[in-house]
């Protein structure tokens, strides 16, 4: 009867060891998710931040050279400006093309030239083939509404009548909102084609903003309208003949190779193994703190890597 009795305590002397190595292994995945969470939200925009600022000091140079080229000196020594290029060169891909200015939503960011999944991780993306701000067409952006410094995470906030203004190589050219932010498939690319006059059919000077619509979803596409205000001082400048645009292009992510995640992951892995053992065997707040900092790095590599891998970049 005693040995019956004992018994349901032998037994689960296994089940609680079970359970309780269950139930760090959950707490370890949770923590694990919210430090991947954390570095979607915050992580990638330290990564927009520090190319934003190279992004800066480029367009400035750029900003130079064209003044330089633009200002010739009379025999007096007097300067004097020259008309800009009516149709200045298309920037490469990844270049700035302007820096794009929301003082409502707060918004200062250098446009790059592209909208493919690594151009947007450093800013706003102009879409290849569409006007460039300040030309006759429709100058289209796209950018990021979560990840990577969510340039235009409070593009819903504005509303008609709203200014915009880009700043780019031939000027600073200012946009008016001509309706409300509307909501659009992935599909839709009309938004993106060029508008004419109406009365004339004659191309108008338009922006159109895209992002992704709802936060944190790629479902669908927030658009921001805009029309060339009349207050600008110099008239629009002929622009391209655009073609067909894709208007889902890197607002959805890009598939990349699958090596270097499962890569960094085992080298994270690892790190998190031999952090574990060495902190059970000498048990002391200095072996935590050894451990902590390589196994963050690590980390930090396999949540990168990660992140572009996954279908969704918002």
């Amino acid at each position: 009867m005693q040995s019956a009795r004992r018994s349901p305590e032998v037994a689960s002397g296994p089940v609680h060891a079970v359970i309780g190595a269950v139930g760090r292994v959950l707490i370890t995945v949770g923590l694990l998710i919210l430090l991947f969470v954390a570095y979607q939200l915050w992580g990638t925009g330290i990564y927009e931040a520090r190319a934003q600022s190279d992004l800066e000091g480029q367009f400035d140079r750029e900003l130079a050279r064209q003044g330089s080229r633009s200002t010739t000196t009379t025999t007096a020594g007097t300067p004097a400006t020259t008309t800009p290029l009516a149709l200045p060169p298309v920037p490469a891909d990844g270049d700035p093309v302007g820096v794009i200015k929301i003082a409502k939503i707060g918004v200062d960011k250098v446009v790059v030239e592209g909208t493919t999944v690594p151009d947007l991780r450093t800013g706003p993306g102009h879409y290849a083939g569409s006007a460039l701000p300040g030309q006759l067409g429709n100058a289209a952006i796209a950018g990021h509404r979560t990840t990577y410094g969510a340039p235009f995470g409070d593009l819903d906030q504005l509303a008609r009548g709203d200014t915009i203004s880009v700043r780019t190589l031939t000027g600073t050219w200012k946009y008016v909102l001509v309706d409300d932010p509307i909501v659009v498939n992935p599909d839709q690319t009309e938004v993106l084609d060029p508008t004419t006059d109406p009365a004339t059919g004659q191309p108008l000077a338009t922006l159109t903003l895209t992002t992704c619509e709802p936060k944190y979803s790629a479902t669908e596409r927030l658009v921001v309208k805009a029309q060339l205000s009349e207050t600008n001082q110099q008239s629009p400048l002929q622009g391209p003949d655009q073609t067909k645009l894709v208007l889902d292009t890197g607002l959805s992510g890009g598939s990349e190779s699958r090596t270097p995640v499962f890569v960094s992951g085992l080298i994270a892995a690892l790190v998190g193994g031999l952090w574990w053992l060495l902190f059970h065997r000498y048990p002391r707040w200095t072996t935590w703190f050894a451990g902590v900092i390589p196994f963050l790095v690590a980390l930090f590599v396999f949540y990168t890597y990660l992140e572009r891998f996954l279908p969704n970049n918002y």
